[in-house]
């Protein structure tokens, strides 16, 4: 990643501090997670959940919703994240459950998933736009909260940084349907190889009837 200098790097440094406001007014909470998700939308796949517990002194620069980031700049950031978080952990809720329990339900389990999987149980949750059912931590919900936390910034690159890497397995496994491009989102492309090849195992049965 390319360093920032001058003016850049001040400017930078505000927009993180911006980033913080959440974190500052829970401050008295010794460990504050953030939690978001990614691959809600796609045809197939599973839906996966990041937490992530950052250090109160940390600072990743370019931490941001990881919709407004390059592929390049996620994978480093993604790697930053792991070296130097508190803690942090993933739920992957596969797209059979998907289609059991709905898609809502199927991201509070694979949020559930990912704090059960921390080390410590933090004190508060930001979520970004849910409250999540069955946790008794207080949850705080954050509207765009991927653009206004930076803990939230950082479950959602776990999140979909974690996701994309499955996708690219599923490539390899699946070959024709696109996977490694559209990372199973209903593009003309997907679509296309839907209705020629058919569905497979991780293809989502609720979301595709319009289509098979």
């Amino acid at each position: 990643m390319k360093a920032l200098t001058g003016e850049k790097l001040e400017q930078e440094k505000q927009r993180l501090f911006e980033m913080t406001a959440y974190e500052r007014e829970y401050a008295d909470r010794a460990l504050i997670c953030g939690l978001d998700e990614a691959g809600r939308g796609p045809f197939a796949g599973p839906v996966v959940a990041g937490a992530v517990i950052l250090p109160k002194d940390c600072e990743i620069l370019r931490l941001n919703d990881s919709k407004k980031l390059s592929e390049k700049v996620r994978e480093e950031l993604f790697l930053e994240i792991k070296e130097k978080a508190y803690d942090y952990a993933v739920g992957i809720v596969p797209a059979q459950r998907i289609d059991e329990i709905n898609i809502l339900q199927a991201t509070f389990e694979a949020m559930r998933q990912a704090l059960n999987q921390l080390h410590e149980k933090p004190d508060i949750l930001l979520n970004d736009a849910l409250i999540i059912p069955e946790v008794e931590i207080k949850q705080v919900k954050i509207i765009k909260g991927d653009a206004k936390s930076v803990s939230i910034a950082a479950a959602s690159i776990m999140a979909k940084v974690t996701r994309d890497h499955i996708m690219l397995e599923m490539a390899e496994k699946y070959p024709g349907y696109g996977f490694e491009k559209h990372k199973g989102y209903g593009t003309p492309q997907h679509i296309e190889a839907l209705k020629r090849l058919g569905p497979t195992e991780i293809h989502r049965r609720s979301f595709i009837h319009k289509y098979v």
